[in-house]
């Protein structure tokens, strides 16, 4: 049975069951989730509860970094940023306030601070929470719509590339629900309007 991609609303035929079922779309490459297989809300709040919240741990901070320096690097610090999905420790901002960078968070359920998605950004960051999106064509769409012509998108995710699933370690979280090739950032970028973007690793970035 096919099910709509989340993202691009393209039927997508079946592709592997565990303790759920992952469907993947044939025009922007994601893989996904089924709907019945979705966790809870509380589920999913408890799982991020588990999460780091050390800011000042070396080793979480460097985790962090292909972000807090890229946006150090293309950002003055007069210009307006927002961390996405800040989780419980919110250590990016943290890491960028400590240089002076006037950055805020949202997070639903731990800053859920919904004025601030009606703001506009120079800059926003989101690391490890885009595998997390139950309805990534209105995640993206939103994301591009905050930030300002010129500003930066800054994502970090495992990318699948085409090892093999089922021993992929970045799949046994289950609250990662929708998971994401290279071929899927060309999409995002064409699909939403972006002008570019580069991946280095676990780092995507794109350009408004």
């Amino acid at each position: 049975m096919k099910i709509i991609c989340p993202l691009c609303d393209t039927p997508s035929p079946f592709f592997y069951k565990d303790t759920q079922s992952y469907h993947r779309c044939p025009q922007c490459y994601g893989i996904f989730v089924a709907p019945k297989d979705l966790p809870k809300a509380q589920e999913e709040k408890q799982r991020y509860e588990l999460h780091d919240t050390d800011t000042q741990d070396e080793g979480y901070r460097k985790f962090v970094s292909p972000i807090t320096l890229h946006v150090s690097k293309d950002f003055p610090l007069n210009t307006k940023g927002l961390d996405y999905g800040a989780g419980t420790s919110a250590i990016i901002s943290c890491v960028l306030q400590e240089e002076g960078y006037n950055i805020k968070n949202y997070d639903p359920y731990f800053h859920p601070h919904k004025e601030l998605l009606e703001q506009k950004y120079d800059f926003i960051t989101s690391c490890e929470v885009i595998e997390h999106f139950y309805h990534p064509k209105k995640e993206f769409e939103k994301l591009f719509e905050m930030l300002h012509v010129g500003g930066r998108l800054y994502l970090m995710t495992d990318i699948y590339d085409e090892r093999d699933f089922a021993s992929w370690y970045y799949k046994n979280d289950p609250t990662h629900v929708f998971l994401y090739h290279r071929k899927t950032f060309e999409y995002i970028t064409k699909a939403y309007g972006f002008q570019s973007y580069f991946i280095d690793k676990r780092l995507i970035v794109l350009v408004r």
